[in-house]
């Protein structure tokens, strides 16, 4: 196949993702009651992460084994319970970053239901002054917040030297349902929140091309979920 994606339409790309979870090992119980806590709670629940994607966090972080993780965007904390599941072993600490007051008393909820406080910490308050107050390395970093401040971040988290000599940045809904590509790529999406993911699709597409400039980094934009980008350092990169 010379290409990258299957041109799915909509039906078939539902087909395709219930294919991919029947056939891959699920999340745990405990995290299917959350994500299906946050579906039925929250208007804006779509932007949690799939119960697939749930899968692939876990998988992620067992095959990494990462001690530290950073997360930019904690919303009702489902990914954070999903790191923590793929570190049992290792028991590696879990930063996450939450701004909104809702998702903060949501995600406290969820962490104390589960007993993850042991190992998970939410700090409240603008990631981009939280960043600034970070010591030490992070071996995994998941970004997932607001889409305007994903350039900000990264560069404070290069800058600072935050990411370890071998770990990776995951930076998540770089395609804005499609927007980040063009307007066209994305008929199916609801006119009542076009607006909102086409100003995402305009500023992760300055993300995406700013990357490209920074010669400290190695870039791999991929077409799955929504788009994740996967950055690390160049072999020899001068770090802070």
């Amino acid at each position: 196949m010379l290409g990258s994606i299957l041109p799915f339409n909509e039906e078939t790309a539902d087909r395709v993702s219930a294919y991919c979870e029947k056939h891959s090992h699920g999340i745990p119980d405990a995290l299917v009651e959350h994500w299906e806590w946050t579906r039925t709670r929250f208007p804006d629940a779509d932007k949690m992460s799939s119960r697939l994607q749930g899968s692939w966090m876990i998988f992620t972080a067992r095959d990494r084994k990462p001690k530290r993780i950073l997360e930019i965007g904690c919303y009702s904390g489902y990914s954070a319970l999903a790191w923590y599941e793929g570190t049992r072993d290792t028991k590696a600490e879990i930063v996450t970053l939450e701004y909104s007051p809702k998702m903060i008393a949501a995600s406290r909820e969820a962490f104390k239901k589960y007993g993850v406080g042991d190992r998970v910490k939410l700090i409240e308050g603008p990631a981009e002054q939280t960043l600034q107050t970070l010591t030490g390395e992070f071996d995994l970093v998941f970004v997932d917040a607001n889409k305007d401040g994903y350039a900000g971040y990264v560069k404070t988290i290069l800058d600072q030297g935050l990411l370890s000599p071998n770990g990776i940045i995951l930076c998540d809904n770089v395609f804005a349902r499609g927007l980040t590509i063009g307007p066209d790529c994305a008929p199916w999406l609801n006119d009542h929140v076009r607006p909102y993911w086409n100003g995402c699709g305009q500023a992760l597409d300055k993300f995406s091309a700013g990357l490209m400039e920074d010669p400290r980094i190695d870039v791999l934009l991929l077409p799955v979920f929504d788009g994740v980008t996967q950055i690390r350092w160049k072999d020899g990169a001068q770090r802070a």
